[in-house]
């Protein structure tokens, strides 16, 4: 089963009538942002009712305003460290532990997987996102226990070999048909692809 059809099946309602915000705030940073145009178009497509949100410059009260009446947060790739930067300074760190108890469902997309782990170190490993803000904290949301590294392929595999004897967390690597899927505390590997899991990173289901 691929990833879209794994979406649908958690949805509280049909496509049709689920809000989606999309936070495209990490890919400001970005010069190429085709990739965000393309993702947007394909949720559109599954028949969502998408509204684009930049979280920089909000307060957690505007987010909540935003985010409130939504069903699910997409927080969409680019920048990863621009986009802690802001997902700090904004007080959405605070604002998507609360909407996540309420039942809103999560989806990162790259940068937007990265800040859901316990540190976004994995953004310094294979192909480098620029470090421009000179950030020095790496912590991240710890919405889930392990390190989520996207885009895999095989000729990163040493680099994360190598990677991963620096951190204490289980490593799983995804490739761009594949997602984790958490729900209620438990964690499935979903989509094509083979398992690419290091530092004992095991599926919880």
């Amino acid at each position: 089963m691929n990833v879209r059809e794994e979406i649908i099946k958690i949805l509280p309602r049909p496509a049709h009538q689920v809000k989606l915000a999309h936070i495209i705030t990490a890919a400001k940073a970005e010069s190429n942002q085709d990739y965000m145009l393309k993702d947007k178009q394909q949720m559109k497509e599954l028949g969502f009712d998408v509204e684009d949100i930049d979280i920089e410059g909000k307060n957690e009260n505007e987010l909540i305003n935003l985010l409130e009446n939504k069903d699910i947060i997409c927080v969409q790739g680019g920048n990863t460290f621009y986009l802690l930067k802001a997902v700090r300074k904004s007080g959405f760190d605070k604002v998507i532990k609360k909407l996540i108890l309420q039942g809103k469902i999560y989806i990162g997309i790259s940068a937007g997987s990265y800040i859901a782990c316990p540190t976004i170190v994995q953004s310094t490993w294979k192909h480098q996102d620029r470090n421009h803000i000179g950030l020095t904290d790496f912590t991240a949301l710890n919405l889930v226990p392990f390190i989520l590294v996207a885009h895999f392929k095989e000729r990163y595999r040493k680099i994360i070999e190598d990677a991963t004897k620096t951190t204490k967390y289980p490593v799983v690597a995804l490739s761009d048909t594949q997602a984790i899927l958490v729900e209620d505390h438990k964690y499935k590997l979903v989509g094509k692809g083979n398992r690419e899991f290091f530092n004992g990173f095991k599926e919880n289901i």
